[in-house]
């Protein structure tokens, strides 16, 4: 299986750049567990990921250098959260996080992003891709970007394909604490929460919004998978490459019979249409899951369509794109933007970092916009959803 799999890949790679398919063969690997990853296969120059190199990455991830919020005024600052367990003196979790706060946060109430990273970034490497910290200083909003311990991951992945994940425990519930703590530490408008991510981060930032719909205001998913349908890195690699059958309607319909009171779910996904590592059938289907999830509310069945010509020259060069928009009344609820020509990158983002393409649309501006549109009903978690200790944030 493992043969067949990473021959397929390696094949399906081979019509990209160079660049490009190494960040695949990367993700991929990232993905296998540790018994599948020494299998020998038939073309192991490619695939076997030798001792000696793994370890080099586990130091540069672990290692990675801090990347300032250079020239902007807010505060940007790395802490620590953990979450204690009864009868025990020590944390059996943490997670580290950075915290942009735009100058002037204290005088007015602010609205929150969470932003989870993809596979082989840190937070700080998200926060330069996306210039998500610029934004917010223009706007007036704080950004929380939990980091991927190399511990719990040595390329920096969220485990987003995990049963349990997919249910909101493991990382799922750590972040929700996590936000949580942060929006009573500093006094964020709780009804102004979104949370968006890339790849994996996207993942599970889809999961960290269905089920904890009481705490976020919208989700931005970019280049993400489609939900609910694995429990393995290789069904993982299956609906990143295939998506799913029927599995992806049947998830929809039962996560919305077992909440019959889900409040529904902004969402806005932004794909690449030549993204080789998440293919573009999973936006299709996410999209129809989200169609499902928010069916009680969207008050025109059929989506408008906008497309928009692509420009090569000038101070914003950008690929052209489509949307197609979903409205409850008169607020965009569902919007599928599909990006002509647009790989396994952050779209409009900052060429220097990696898996950032710098041509527009500008994925951030688009989110942000998106986001500004939505307000949850504001109501804190219940104890029996998060427990009372969320006050266990620990500052460095």
């Amino acid at each position: 299986m493992a043969k067949s799999l990473s021959s397929l890949w390696l094949k399906n790679l081979s019509r990209v750049g160079k660049a490009q398919r190494a960040q695949g063969r990367k993700l991929f690997k990232s993905l296998l567990p540790k018994a599948a990853r020494a299998i020998p296969v038939r073309r192991a120059k490619l695939v076997k990921v030798p001792k000696p190199k793994a370890a080099k990455v586990r130091r540069t991830l672990s290692a990675e250098p801090v990347r300032p919020a250079t020239g902007l005024p807010g505060v940007w600052k790395k802490s620590y959260f953990s979450i204690p367990e009864a009868g025990r003196l020590a944390p059996t979790r943490r997670m580290s996080y950075w915290l942009y706060l735009p100058a002037g946060a204290a005088q007015t109430t602010q609205p929150l992003v969470v932003m989870l990273h993809g596979c082989q970034q840190t937070a700080p490497d998200f926060a330069a891709a996306t210039r998500m910290n610029q934004l917010a200083e223009r706007k007036g909003f704080a950004v929380l970007y939990p980091q991927q311990s190399a511990a719990a991951d040595s390329h920096g992945c969220w485990h987003w394909y995990k049963r349990a994940t997919q249910q909101g425990l493991g990382d799922v519930r750590l972040i929700a604490e996590m936000i949580a703590y942060v929006q009573r530490k500093h006094g964020f408008d709780e009804s102004r929460t979104y949370v968006a991510g890339l790849s994996a981060g996207a993942a599970l930032a889809t999961i960290v919004a269905v089920r904890y719909p009481e705490m976020i205001a919208a989700v931005g998913l970019h280049s993400a998978p489609v939900f609910g349908t694995t429990d393995s890195p290789m069904s993982a690699y299956r609906a990143m490459q295939h998506g799913a059958i029927l599995a992806h309607s049947e998830t929809a319909h039962a996560l919305v019979k077992a909440q019959p009171q889900f409040p529904g779910m902004p969402v806005i996904l932004i794909h690449g249409e030549r993204d080789p590592v998440v293919r573009r059938i999973n936006v299709a289907q996410l999209s129809e899951q989200f169609r499902i999830i928010n069916e009680s509310v969207i008050t025109r069945p059929e989506a408008v369509i906008r497309s928009y010509p692509g420009r090569l020259g000038g101070r914003s060069p950008r690929h052209t794109y489509q949307t197609a928009t979903y409205y409850a009344g008169r607020k965009p609820q569902l919007v599928k933007c599909e990006i002509g020509a647009l790989g396994h990158a952050w779209s409009g983002g900052d060429a220097s970092v990696a898996f950032s393409a710098p041509e527009g649309p500008d994925s951030t501006l688009m989110m942000w916009t998106f986001f500004a549109h939505h307000k949850r009903a504001s109501k804190s978690p219940s104890p029996d959803r998060l427990t009372r200790s969320v006050l266990a944030g620990v500052e460095t």
